[in-house]
């Protein structure tokens, strides 16, 4: 009796993935999305009073020079949440232009920009300022743009190689 259920001895037969590209490309998927939540996890650390304006005031850089490099971070942050978003939303392990991916990426990057801002309402030595969220969106759009310039660069490559017959010119 060799059902799927009950062969002899062994217990029930678990389904496997079927082959190990299966299980790489689901482990990828994975931490793409545990990177998502760290990531997540560090800005919402980042906008508690420890990391308030005196954290990274100094007094050989000027007011303007300070305020340019805090808003210079905000991008920054939300850039790579963005990035990291757009991986994890992949099917593939193929890191290609998808549009609406593009967009559904940002839009959840803006999103949580609105609630860290909110959140630092309740932090001791911070303020919350809707200017910050523009900044933190403008942050995640420029991802976009890169992950679309990287694509087509890609692309044009292939095509070239394609074209060339894999010959160097």
């Amino acid at each position: 009796m060799n059902s799927p259920e009950n062969t002899e001895g062994a217990g029930p037969q678990r389904e496997q993935p079927s082959s190990l590209a299966t299980r790489r490309s689901l482990t990828h998927r994975k931490f793409r999305w545990f990177l998502v939540v760290a990531w997540a996890g560090l800005i919402f650390y980042l906008s508690t009073s420890s990391f308030g304006v005196g954290f990274t005031e100094s007094t050989y850089t000027s007011d303007a020079v300070h305020y340019f490099m805090r808003k210079a971070a905000h991008m920054a942050e939300y850039a790579v949440l963005c990035l990291l978003l757009y991986a994890a939303f992949l099917e593939t392990d193929d890191f290609e232009w998808r549009p609406r991916l593009a967009v559904r990426s940002v839009v959840i990057s803006g999103i949580y920009a609105l609630t860290d801002e909110y959140h630092q309402t309740f932090a001791e030595g911070r303020t919350a300022a809707i200017i910050d969220c523009g900044i933190d969106i403008a942050g995640a759009a420029l991802a976009t743009l890169v992950i679309l310039a990287w694509d087509r660069r890609r692309t044009r490559r292939t095509r070239t190689f394609e074209i060339t017959g894999g010959q160097n010119q």
